[in-house]
């Protein structure tokens, strides 16, 4: 099985590399990079159960993540799209995973397994707590936040989450990306009309609050997917709920930075 698992990827690789120097452009070509990186055999037993609930190629192939891309995963956890997306943008590329004493000490083991002996040497990580961020300007094509905007939301400062400034955190993110680039959105639905406190309490956030917010900070909100909705899931109960968890209902967007091509 380990043989033609190896098999199978390096097939893949090569039709992505084939076709790599017209991916930007070309969705078929993309995809075939997406699926590679998903199949690649370097991952983890652990990220690979956890895909057919995210459904990653998917969601790559949304926000169009090509070779030779510079990427913030921001709030990473413990770089489950960090490493899709290293392979994704490939030895031209690079990617930053940020993280803070929080998420870090919550995902011990996984993220130094993750990174260590340089396995993933496009990426640099980013330790950086709220309201702490400090980016270069103009320095990315996209900003990953998947399933992290609700974060903006939740308040424990005990354990070294203190309040975000959520304005501040998206103007940042704007003067970070390049014209033209994309502010990347997956995060648990909250029912409809649900206050901002959602995003604390049950770690869910209503995505018209998202859109209002971001388009405020000076984004257009561009498209939308529904390849992680669940119609089943009535947005009441916690996302970490047993009864839910990895299925929630989730929102995708894609929005972009005015100005580029």
């Amino acid at each position: 099985m380990h043989y033609t698992l190896i098999a199978t990827w390096s097939s893949l690789l090569l039709c992505a590399i084939s076709t790599s120097a017209n991916s930007a452009s070309d969705p078929a070509a993309l995809h075939q990079i997406h699926v590679a990186a998903v199949a690649n055999p370097q991952r983890s037993v652990a990220d690979r159960d956890r895909d057919a609930g995210r459904k990653p190629a998917a969601v790559l192939d949304f926000f169009a993540i090509a070779p030779g891309m510079a990427v913030l995963d921001m709030f990473s956890g413990g770089g489950y799209y960090t490493e899709l997306l290293s392979y994704s943008v490939g030895d031209d590329g690079k990617v930053v995973s940020h993280t803070n004493s929080a998420y870090a000490q919550a995902v011990g083991d996984e993220a130094v397994n993750r990174y260590a002996n340089e396995r993933l040497p496009n990426v640099e990580i980013l330790l950086a707590e709220n309201n702490e961020l400090e980016l270069p300007a103009n320095e990315f094509d996209a900003v990953m936040m998947i399933l992290a905007y609700h974060d903006i939301y939740y308040i424990d400062p005990d354990n070294g989450w203190p309040a975000i400034d959520g304005p501040l955190l998206l103007e940042e993110l704007l003067d970070s990306l390049k014209p033209g680039g994309i502010l990347a959105i997956v995060d648990h639905q909250a029912a409809s009309g649900s206050p901002r406190e959602s995003g604390g309490t049950l770690h869910r956030i209503d995505p018209a609050i998202v859109i209002d917010e971001i388009e405020a900070a000076g984004f257009v909100l561009e498209s939308t997917s529904d390849a992680l909705r669940n119609k089943a899931d009535d947005h009441s109960l916690h996302m970490g709920d047993p009864a839910i968890r990895g299925k929630t209902d989730r929102f995708v967007m894609k929005f972009r930075k005015p100005g580029g091509h």
